[in-house]
């Protein structure tokens, strides 16, 4: 049982180490690009 208790300790102490961005913390450049999505698109004349 103390290895499951060792191994337990070095996930969690790993996981806290982690660095990567979650959906939820990307704030401005998230926000920016579902304003882009949502956007009408812009209609333009044919050209002859």
């Amino acid at each position: 049982m103390a290895r499951q208790k060792r191994w337990m300790t070095t996930v969690v102490k790993e996981a806290a180490k982690a660095e990567f961005k979650m959906p939820w913390a990307r704030g401005a450049n998230r926000e920016a690009f579902i304003a882009k999505r949502n956007a009408k698109p812009v209609l333009r004349a044919a050209s002859a």
